[in-house]
């Protein structure tokens, strides 16, 4: 299929982007288009505009500050995926970008457009939600922060309003030396996750873990943040058998039903899955390659 007949914008600046949302109804922001595009092609979403950003340079690229990574909507999968930063900062987002779509589509797809596309099964915005991420939105209002945990509202739907653009994501580091795991269960290799465990751990001076997060990734509307199971290991110690206590937690959820799974294939592999990603963080957080 072909997508209804729309009228293309290419704005080079994030404040002419900004004019154009706010005086331009049924219109839709265009970032790397790899789900836009089948989208429309499909119809299922039908617009009067279209508003690309890929002319905003100012929109994209890595830059840190005070224990801060700042990531512009913009910046390509790729470029996450071979950054330096990423993998020394924060590699459980090399991790997850791993299991995200294709070679293909990660050089088109930006972080913007997945945070903002919002799938629940979704690598990008479980990493956003295990780092505790804040959005920052642009409109001809002005500029406001969301943090993450407030930013996916229902199925697919995210605190954005329709004259706002997502201009950039801030994940807060986490200190040097500290583990992550990432894993997920998904029908092919490429496509969204069935559910995903997003784990990080960070160890005391007493080897006792003194820090950890867990989200899972398709079992509800965004991503979930699993704080029993982060309180349940802070001040012990990473043994297996403290790991697999904690993981049995993630079975205490209700997951959503679709074609692919039911609630109780989620659960287990929202045990399995959160096992296998806090072994890995609490390895790496131990030092152990």
């Amino acid at each position: 299929m072909k997508p209804a007949p729309f009228e293309y914008h290419a704005p080079t600046s994030l404040d002419e982007a900004a004019t154009l949302l706010a005086g331009l109804q049924n219109a839709k922001i265009l970032a790397g288009g790899q789900s836009l595009v089948p989208m429309l092609n499909f119809r299922y979403v039908i617009v009067d505009h279209i508003v690309a950003l890929e002319n905003i340079r100012d929109l994209a690229g890595i830059t840190m500050m005070n224990g801060v990574m700042r990531i512009g909507a913009m910046t390509r999968q790729r470029e996450l995926e071979y950054s330096d930063l990423v993998s020394k900062h924060c590699p459980l987002l090399k991790a997850a970008l791993a299991y995200t779509g294709h070679r293909q589509t990660r050089n088109r797809g930006t972080i913007g457009g997945s945070l903002c596309h919002a799938d629940p099964s979704a690598e990008q915005p479980t990493v956003c939600a295990s780092h505790d991420a804040i959005v920052e939105l642009h409109s001809v209002r002005g500029r406001r922060r969301v943090q993450f945990s407030e930013f996916g509202t229902a199925f697919m739907t995210t605190a954005v309003e329709p004259d706002e653009i997502l201009c950039a994501v801030e994940l807060p580091l986490w200190g040097n030396g500290h583990g992550y795991g990432f894993h997920e269960f998904a029908r092919r290799h490429g496509d969204f996750a069935i559910v995903a465990s997003a784990a990080l751990i960070q160890l005391g001076s007493d080897g006792s873990i003194a820090r950890a997060s867990v989200a899972l990734a398709g079992i509800g509307n965004a991503p979930l943040r699993m704080p029993a199971i982060e309180q349940h290991l802070v001040g012990r110690r990473p043994d297996p058998m403290t790991l697999r206590q904690a993981a049995i937690l993630a079975s205490d959820i209700e997951p959503i039903t679709d074609i692919h799974a039911g609630p109780d294939y989620r659960r287990q592999l929202a045990r399995v899955l959160t096992e296998r990603a806090l072994a890995d963080a609490a390895r790496r957080a131990a030092g152990e390659v």
